[in-house]
């Protein structure tokens, strides 16, 4: 019988500034999953969004973007919206550590303080996760009544 604790593994890895996921960060986290059984991959380095995958029922998360940075003001960048984030609610079962629900809080930082995002940031931020979880098979959608994003996957 499985133990009611939780795996996740932190990873900071992947390049700064693109939404490339490499095949060896996918079969990385696979076999994380497959083999040592985290439940939850946290990859982070990014400094905006990418890609989320449920693989095996187990949320991989390849890049959450910042909550609150140092790299404000710094420009060149400005496409990957690096001042919009998320807050991760993921809510998963303790017996398996399958995923049971995953809710994000859309988040804006400027001058170094994280208020809630607007809904056209919100959309952008359901595109761009849309466009680079596609070939996971997992969806973003826009929950209206309280301005979250909602995953979907199958």
């Amino acid at each position: 019988m499985r133990s009611p604790a939780i795996t996740i593994a932190s990873i900071h890895w992947g390049g700064n500034w693109d939404y490339q996921i490499s095949k060896a960060q996918i079969e990385f986290t696979h076999k994380l999953i497959d083999e040592a059984g985290i439940d939850l991959i946290h990859g982070h380095s990014s400094h905006h969004v990418k890609g989320i995958e449920v693989y095996n029922g187990k949320l991989v998360l390849y890049g959450c973007g910042d909550f609150l940075n140092d790299y404000e003001g710094i420009g060149g960048y400005e496409e990957f919206r690096g001042d919009l984030s998320l807050m991760y609610f993921a809510s998963l079962d303790p017996s398996n550590g399958k995923l049971v629900q995953m809710r994000m809080v859309p988040t804006r930082m400027n001058r170094f303080r994280v208020t809630r995002a607007s809904d056209e940031e919100a959309i952008w931020l359901r595109n761009t996760l849309n466009r680079e979880s596609q070939r996971f098979g997992t969806q973003v959608k826009f929950q209206e009544e309280d301005h979250s994003l909602l995953l979907l996957w199958d």
